[in-house]
């Protein structure tokens, strides 16, 4: 099977699991899957309302359930295929994780017209952070910078 095939069966694959999730009530209508060296090693479908947890997106349970897999807090070497452009948070998520390529199938444009609509996150990034809709005011930086000073002083750190 050529790699053009396999993409296909991949986000065949995320499209059955979002279908799927859109269904059961678990979730919204969306899916993923992590893929390493040409086999899904990850899923994930949206479990926000399910799980009552904001961030259970269906492309951050499944790089969850990758990285558990490949005892890696990193996705070298690997493929995230998602039925719907990823959110804000989870391209932070995806970008933190470093799969090597993301392909998707609905557009956040897509998403918006059947009420998941994040333009509003993108808006909020743009303002000043005391003008935000959920104010962002810095308190007690010295003393956090503590954390920071043992981390940086720390010689068997492992980088992220």
């Amino acid at each position: 099977m050529n790699n053009e095939n396999n993409r296909q069966k991949f986000m065949e694959e995320t499209i059955r699991l979002s279908i799927e999730n859109a269904a059961s009530g678990k979730g919204g209508p969306f899916g993923a899957v992590v893929v390493k060296d040409g086999k899904i090693i990850g899923k994930g479908a949206n479990r926000v309302t399910s799980a009552n947890d904001p961030t259970a997106h269906a492309e951050v349970v499944a790089i969850r359930d990758a990285c558990q897999k490949l005892r890696s807090f990193q996705l070298n070497g690997c493929e995230l295929y998602t039925s719907c452009e990823p959110c804000p948070m989870c391209l932070g998520a995806i970008y933190w994780a470093r799969p090597e390529k993301v392909y998707y199938g609905n557009t956040k444009e897509d998403a918006a017209a059947i009420g998941f609509d994040d333009q509003f996150i993108y808006e909020e990034l743009d303002q000043e952070k005391l003008k935000r809709r959920i104010p962002l005011i810095p308190m007690m930086r010295e003393e956090s910078q503590e954390a920071f000073r043992v981390w940086k002083a720390k010689t068997d750190k492992i980088k992220y």
